[in-house]
């Protein structure tokens, strides 16, 4: 039996995430009539897939993440705002919960936390010992925005907002498998260098010989990849690298800018008389 859509917005933004959308779009189809997708030029039928689901879909070209979903936000029917990624499926038992807290009205809390899960390949859900972070993704727009970082999508909440947890999880599809996640991962550290650069932060070189066995440890342990056989340990190392490789390019911009301002300040640029003539003359 459908039910009555809740009043929610749902957003997403997409970019070539044909194999994916839809799984995403389906599970919240029921509870909202205003899903919104918004994509930065996907290639591979993403939008007409979006749009065959029901959800109104918008182009913006790609600035960063957190602009990204705030574009997002400001494109939304509804005050209170449910945001996924395109490779996030909520299950069951959690739209339930969302359903929950609208029973009576509006929602005690003005935001939500809610864990997300990772699913790795040949798993059907997330295993029950696995790692989760739980950030705000259930929120009213009146007291809560992504932040306008270009790395880094959190909602920033205002001081007086009432925050609770809700008990389901969003189930992660991320990994398509350990090549793309290593390509997406590597693009990743380019706009993560850069933000670094960006907020003037240094780090040290020491953080070079340390960087992959601690971000290895933990993955395997902290994040306890462990438990999740051979696939886990693959997983860890990938995260390992592209925590090790953001180091590394951010220390090399900064050598190359070195080298670029030595070099400026060691030859001096040919001096080139310059002579400002009138029209008239030119002509002759």
């Amino acid at each position: 039996m459908t039910q009555a859509p809740l009043p929610l917005s749902v957003f997403i933004i997409t970019r070539n995430e044909a194999d994916r959308i839809g799984r995403s779009i389906a599970a919240i189809a029921d509870l909202s009539d205003d899903i919104v997708v918004v994509d930065s030029g996907s290639t591979d039928g993403t939008q007409e897939i979006a749009t065959r689901l029901g959800a109104r879909v918008i182009h913006n070209d790609w600035p960063g993440y957190g602009p990204q979903k705030r574009f997002a936000e400001e494109q939304c029917r509804y005050q209170w705002l449910l945001n996924i990624d395109a490779d996030e499926v909520v299950p069951p038992d959690l739209a339930a919960q969302i359903r929950g807290i609208f029973a009576d009205g509006e929602p005690a809390a003005d935001a939500y936390e809610i864990r997300i899960s990772e699913v790795f390949p040949g798993e059907g859900a997330p295993h029950p010992l696995a790692y989760t972070l739980a950030p705000v993704r259930l929120y009213r727009s009146d007291k809560g925005r992504y932040a306008a970082s270009t790395v880094h999508d959190r909602v920033e909440l205002s001081p007086d907002a009432r925050v609770q947890r809700l008990k389901g999880a969003i189930h992660h599809f991320s990994v398509r498998s350990l090549g793309d996640q290593l390509a997406k991962l590597n693009n990743y550290t380019d706009a993560l260098a850069l933000d670094l650069d960006k907020r003037g932060a240094r780090v040290s070189t020491m953080r070079l010989f340390v960087e992959f066995p601690a971000s290895f440890l933990k993955a395997y342990i902290g994040r306890r990849h462990i438990v999740r056989g051979v696939y886990g340990f693959m997983t860890a190392m990938n995260f390992a690298f592209f925590r090790y490789l953001r180091v590394a390019k951010h220390i090399e911009r900064r050598m190359l800018a070195r080298q670029g301002e030595q070099s400026s300040h060691s030859v001096a640029p040919p001096v080139v008389p310059v002579r400002n003539k009138p029209d008239r003359e030119s002509n002759g």
